[in-house]
Order: structure tokens, then C-alpha cells, then sequence
């Protein structure tokens, strides 16, 4: 065999291996490209921070949002919008006075469906001054309706309503309550006091309880008086 032959082929065969090398490279470079272009879809189509904007439904300014991270998904199959750091919402009439404000540590907005999902310390406040707590609330605009299935807390001025499963109007101003658990004197939850015990709240009319049309029970009467005895006059004796 020729060395000097054998010399000037070998060169020759790794710039072969190094070129198949490269290409191959190239082809599973050219595959991760490819795939990083068809999870675009999942990104947000605009990411805003730190804002507060006006929303009008109808042709009419309804709503007022304020919150650090807005994400909008167009292109998604659902389309959202999401607000992973908390929402501040307030709602007006039609005379631009607010009707409710809400509060929640993150939202989800569907926009197709004209519907709000409210989730982590969902706080309300309606007209007349009553806050509702829960953890999960749903906001149907179409049917001007709200609802929940989880627990729910009502503060009002006079009492303090519990349960489980909840509807009302979007004015959260006539609501019932699916499973009530509790109702409570307001005066329970002062601070330093102990709720007492009930097993009735409101149902179908916020005015109304199960507590209230219970029959009253009868009255008990009050313990005989003790006769005062008069001691007697005592006689003088006689001359």
C-alpha cells in the first residue's frame, strides 16, 4: 500500500464525518425552531402592566379595571384575557354611579362568552353596603346573573349570612343562597367575641330567613311575685 496515498485520504474522510456531522446539527436545530414557532400560540397577544382603563359594553362605559398584569389571548382556541395578579373592578349604571365594586387575587375573562371568572378572596361590595366573600365566583354578562358553588360569607348591617352555592343579580342586590349553614347577629363578629351557633339563613328573599319565619317560640312566664306581708300595728295597751 501507497502511504503517501493513505495520508491524503484521510483528511479527506473527516472533512466527510464533520460535514455529515453538521448537517445533522443543522437538521434537529431547524426541528426546534420549527416546533418553538407552534407554541407562539400560547403567548400572550399583548401584556400590559400597571394599568387602568374604561370598559364599555353596548356603546356605553360599564366597567373600571385596575390591575399590575393584564394578558390578552387572541389566538388562543378560547380567547382571554387574565389578570394573574389581582383585579380591582368597579361597576357602573347607566348613570355612570357604581353599582358594585369587586376585588379578587386573580381573574379570567372569556371573551367569546361574555364571562368573568373571579378566583382567591373574591371580595363585593353592592349599594347597600353588604360585602360578600368567597373563593371562586362566576360573572355571566349575557344573563346579567352571578354565581358560585363555593362557600360564601354575606355581611350586612344587621346580620351575617353562610353557606354553600350562590346566585344573584349583577347589581348583587337580590341573591339566595343554595345551602345555607348559618346566620348570625352582626354583633357575633365583633372583634374578641365568639359567633354563635345557628342552623338557619337566608334563603330565596335577602330580606327574609328561615330563621325569621320559624314561629316564635311561646313566652315564658314571669315568676310569681311574693306577697309583701305588712307586719301589724302594734296596740298600745289600754289605761
Amino acid at each position: 500500500m501507497n502511504l503517501s496515498l493513505t495520508m491524503r485520504a484521510l483528511p479527506l474522510a473527516a472533512c466527510i464525518m464533520i460535514m455529515a456531522g453538521a448537517l445533522g446539527a443543522c437538521k434537529d436545530e431547524k426541528s426546534a425552531v420549527g416546533q418553538i414557532v407552534l407554541d407562539t400560540d400560547s403567548l400572550p397577544t399583548m401584556t400590559t402592566s400597571k394599568v387602568t382603563t374604561l370598559i364599555s359594553d353596548s356603546g356605553q362605559i360599564r366597567y373600571r379595571i385596575t390591575t399590575v398584569e393584564w394578558l390578552v389571548y387572541d389566538e388562543t382556541e378560547t380567547p382571554t384575557w387574565k389578570f394573574p395578579k389581582g383585579i380591582y373592578l368597579e361597576k357602573f349604571d347607566r348613570d355612570f354611579a357604581i353599582d358594585a365594586t369587586v376585588q379578587c387575587d386573580s381573574a379570567t375573562y372569556f371573551s367569546q362568552r361574555s364571562l368573568w371568572r373571579l378566583d382567591g378572596n373574591v371580595n363585593i361590595l353592592n349599594t347597600n353596603g353588604e360585602k360578600f366573600l368567597t373563593q371562586q365566583l362566576f360573572w355571566d354578562q349575557r344573563l346579567n346573573k352571578i354565581y358560585s358553588d363555593s362557600f360564601i360569607h354575606i355581611e350586612r348591617a344587621d346580620r351575617t349570612i353562610e353557606g354553600l352555592g350562590f346566585e344573584s343579580n349583577d347589581r348583587m342586590t337580590r341573591y339566595s343562597i343554595k345551602q345555607p349553614t348559618g346566620i348570625f347577629p352582626a354583633g357575633d363578629f365583633a372583634p374578641g367575641r365568639q359567633p354563635a351557633t345557628a342552623s338557619d339563613a337566608a334563603t330565596d328573599d335577602p330580606h327574609t330567613s328561615a330563621a325569621e319565619n320559624r314561629p316564635a317560640p311561646p313566652a315564658v312566664p314571669p315568676p310569681p311575685a311574693t306577697p309583701i306581708v305588712k307586719p301589724a300595728k302594734p296596740q298600745l295597751p289600754h289605761k
